[in-house]
């Protein structure tokens, strides 16, 4: 038996092949996985060209996780393909520009709210939306996507903050969703040259400290070991783990400066 045999999974944030998200579907479905994902606004079109070359190709549903309109309605889509779900990827982040790069004294708090609530505050609109779909006999897992945030990186800035709110989202949403058996983790992932790694103004030294603190040799164009960190837990090979951090980061979160 496969991993994911017969589970349903909800995947946010497929936009290109190279993404840790498109690869999660991609694992989730050869391990036995049934996949819905979703995409919203101009960036659907970008999700419904990379769900093509899936194993599988699968249906897609309109969500914009800062629309109560699509938060409200996400259930009902998603069980015109499935009749429940047993796990959520949430892999969703972003910041405006006069967040990143150097400018966290000069951050209007406009764009500050935008970037935590679409990266931290969707994690609860997101679980809550797809909680009455959670009737599987297992219970589910929700899994979302965090760079450790428990230190502030060059030109990270306020979605370095961002993330550390996502994470402290996803303990408050373990504590209160534990005893419907609804699991809340993270995989806190090492750097991957992604489209939203491509926003970051200086990614490169990202790379430079990975390649110089990695006990683990890290490849930044290889998506995969988060990926399967990420199907890991969603699996019921972690029936008691919630409000876990997950470092798939070759080691780097355990070795000082």
């Amino acid at each position: 038996m496969t991993l994911l045999q017969g589970k349903n999974i909800l995947v946010t944030g497929v936009l290109t092949d190279s993404s840790i998200a498109f690869h999660i579907a991609r694992l989730a479905q050869e391990q036995g996985a049934n996949v819905v994902l979703t995409g919203f606004g101009r960036a659907l079109s970008l999700t419904t060209r990379i769900a093509a070359r899936l194993p599988i190709l699968p249906p897609i549903v309109e969500l914009d996780v800062t629309n109560t309109q699509d938060l409200a309605a996400l259930a009902d889509r998603v069980k015109q393909y499935l009749p429940h779900l047993d796990g959520v990827v949430h892999s969703i982040g972003f910041a405006p520009e006069s967040a990143l790069g150097g400018n966290f004294l000069n951050t209007p708090w406009e764009d500050v709210s935008t970037a935590v609530h679409i990266s931290a505050y969707s994690l609860k609109s997101l679980t809550m939306a797809a909680r009455p779909l959670f009737t599987g006999p297992n219970g589910a897992s929700v899994v979302g996507l965090t760079f450790d945030a428990t230190v502030a990186w060059p030109k990270y800035d306020w979605m370095g903050v961002a993330k550390a709110a996502l994470e402290s989202t996803s303990r408050y949403l373990a504590r209160d969703l534990g005893k419907e058996n609804i699991r809340i983790n993270l995989i806190a992932a090492g750097p991957i040259k992604t489209i939203a790694a491509k926003s970051i103004p200086g990614f490169g030294q990202f790379e430079d400290v990975w390649d110089s603190r990695a006990p683990l040799a890290w490849d930044v164009t290889d998506p995969v070991p988060a990926a399967q960190g990420t199907v890991a837990l969603l699996s019921d090979w972690f029936p008691k783990t919630t409000g876990e951090i997950i470092h798939v980061d070759g080691g780097v979160h355990a070795i000082g400066g």
